[in-house]
């Protein structure tokens, strides 16, 4: 079973004959214990194209120590990384390879490098004895085994490693290492011991060559940057929604629909006999994460609503019915991402962004300025809002005027994301437009969050009269979504004049 450890250290370069300053000079540490010298052996794997280090990932198996077994670490920010452990075993345990799967699909992984270290460890403590961080002076030697150029094979350094101990204040980091630096001894160049060991030995990935026009000020190289920005999220992202981090599966979901918007809005840049067949892929994904991502919003809705009425309207047992329905519809959409996830259909699609980015189906609109396209694109977005806002505001409230404002919020949000993707290109008219749009977009995803909630409170209902339950507190939160929809309704029409007006008076774009 995998098990993970937020990891937040620093490293120092030293030499054999480097020693380290009085810690206990250090504010918080007040007394230094040595734990003895470990021998650790790791080796560490990737794709034979080095897929892994490309994207700062580490994928060790390692013996010796406290917590041998296999290691995959993810980087969080500078310094700091979520590492997920596994149970030593031959071959990498499942758990691992999932999470790796949108980066390394069928290619699997092979050894590339072997470290093997001697561990000279110290606990810093405060003045309880409650260690405060792991202060260890590696001796390393490292071999290259996967083939390469010429040149070394191995390298042999010694790094000093401070690792902040669990619910440790992170200023003892700042503290320790003022008092190294203070000893002349400087952090380490190197991010990790496996770049370090890649550089070294002629292996270190070097940095990806994006296909196409490269910032010549075109229109291809501006969509085609953007188009890359969002297929690296969609990889980026697998593994998060896999791990079931905080709002993952949204953003993947967002990072789909820019990409298949882009297809839509830049068509004159990029070819759609080609991105069609993409974004309807696209579209699929979109809507396996979609009923985890919709599922999420209905269940922050509705517990914020109950969390609102007073208790003479809570009749029977409303958070219980409530909990019971909701976490059997949030099991079946979390099966369902992972059953996507996992599919063949994913890594095709994967397969078919590789293949846009490196093979770009450019039009001859590709050549001009993207000073001229991009905005012609954004306009033609504003039109086809405007087209579906005045429509669905001249309905009378009900349920064809809720579909028709819920086209109306898929037509903001591809306007939105067209003067997003611009935004490089055109600056703060792009900015401005696109903050103008997201207003009406906001409400009208606010309305159709109403509509979701009405639905649902009605199947709530009906579950709870089957069960002999007072319907009574369903038909209130009913009620009050629908007040809400009424006031959003409102609401709209200035919104959108918002838009109307800045649009008129030529700042947009």
């Amino acid at each position: 079973m995998a098990e993970t450890k937020r990891e937040i250290e620093r490293k120092y370069e030293a030499t054999a004959e480097t020693r380290l300053p009085d810690l206990t000079r250090a504010a918080g540490v007040a007394s230094v214990t040595g734990e003895g010298v470990t021998e650790l052996d790791a080796v560490y794997y990737d794709t034979a194209d080095l897929r892994l280090a490309a994207d700062a990932l580490t994928l060790r198996r390692r013996t010796g120590g406290l917590d041998a077994g296999w290691h995959l670490k993810f980087p969080v920010a500078a310094g700091i990384r979520d590492e997920i452990r596994a149970p030593l075993s031959e071959t990498l345990p499942h758990s691992l390879a999932r999470l790796l799967r949108s980066r390394v699909r069928r290619a699997g992984v092979v050894p590339v490098v072997r470290l093997r270290s001697s561990r000279d460890v110290r606990h810093l403590r405060d003045a309880d004895g409650t260690i405060l961080a792991e202060l260890s002076v590696d001796t390393v030697h490292a071999d290259r085994l996967l083939p390469g150029p010429g040149g070394r094979t191995t390298a042999a350094w010694t790094e000093i490693e401070v690792e902040l101990a669990d619910d440790a204040d992170p200023a003892v980091l700042d503290a320790v290492e003022k008092r190294l630096r203070k000893a002349g001894i400087r952090p380490s160049d190197s991010s990790s011991k496996l770049a370090r060991a890649l550089g070294e030995t002629g292996l270190a990935p070097g940095p990806p060559k994006p296909a196409g026009p490269d910032g010549d000020g075109s229109a291809g190289a501006a969509v085609l940057a953007y188009v890359r920005e969002q297929a690296e999220a969609v990889v980026r992202l697998d593994p998060a929604v896999r791990r079931d981090l905080p709002d993952a599966v949204h953003q993947m979901r967002v990072a789909c629909r820019r990409l298949r918007s882009a297809f839509k809005t830049f068509r004159e840049v990029l070819d759609r006999d080609v991105t069609d067949p993409v974004g309807a892929e696209l579209k699929w994904l979109a809507g396996e994460l979609g009923h985890a991502r919709d599922q999420e919003v209905l269940d922050a809705r509705l517990s914020d609503a109950l969390d609102a009425l007073p208790r003479e309207l809570r009749h029977g047992p409303v958070r219980g019915r409530f909990r019971t329905w909701s976490n059997a519809r949030s099991r079946g959409a979390r099966h369902r991402v992972l059953g996507a996830l996992d599919s063949p259909r994913h890594l095709a699609l994967l397969d078919a962004l590789d293949g846009v980015l490196a093979d770009p189906p450019l039009r001859p609109a590709a050549r001009k300025k993207a000073a001229k396209v991009l905005p012609k694109a954004i306009r033609h977005d504003h039109r086809r809002l405007a087209g579906r806002i005045g429509p669905a505001l001249g309905l009378d409230p009900g349920h064809e005027r809720d579909l028709a404002l819920h086209e109306a919020r898929k037509a903001a949000k591809r306007a939105r994301y067209a003067a997003d993707a611009a935004v490089p290109v055109l600056g703060k008219p792009a900015k401005r437009f696109a903050k103008r749009v997201k207003a009406v977009q906001s409400l009208l995803g606010d309305h159709q969050d109403t509509v979701v909630a009405r639905a649902a409170l009605d199947d709530l209902a009906l579950q709870a009269e089957s069960a002999g339950e007072p319907s009574f507190t369903w038909g209130v939160l009913h009620a009050r979504q629908e007040a809400a929809a009424a006031a959003q309704e409102r609401e709209l029409p200035g919104v959108w004049e918002r838009v109307v007006t800045g649009h008129a008076a030529g700042r947009p774009i």
